[in-house]
């Protein structure tokens, strides 16, 4: 569930809402089999940047549209530092790289 507050800003709910619509589309697309069922934005996000600059890009759909598939992200992109891992695994298995917690323990 979503549930923006007044600290949004007019313009940041605009840009969530076009993000919306674009992933619509992007969906659409599949249903439709103008995009691969199997190697789309949507299945491949996100993107990292060491993604989009590899000399080997070798997916069915443009570097662009893996990067900026709204245009408000030409002005303002935030890059993810890791790509999907293993499909739903990390969502569902969260390993913590936190050092164990007899490192806290008062001498």
């Amino acid at each position: 569930m979503i549930e923006p507050t007044e600290s949004e800003s007019l313009q940041e709910l605009d840009r969530f809402v076009d993000a919306l619509l674009s992933i619509k589309e992007e969906i659409k697309a599949v249903i439709a089999g103008t995009a691969d069922r199997n190697d789309n934005v949507l299945v491949r996000a996100p993107h990292t940047m060491e993604d989009v600059i590899d000399s080997d890009w070798q997916r069915s759909y443009s570097r662009e549209s893996a990067v900026y598939p709204v245009s408000g992200l030409r002005a303002n992109k935030f890059w993810p530092t890791v790509g999907r891992l293993d499909d739903a695994f990390g969502d569902r298995n969260v390993v913590c790289a936190c050092p164990p917690m007899t490192d806290y323990a008062e001498p």
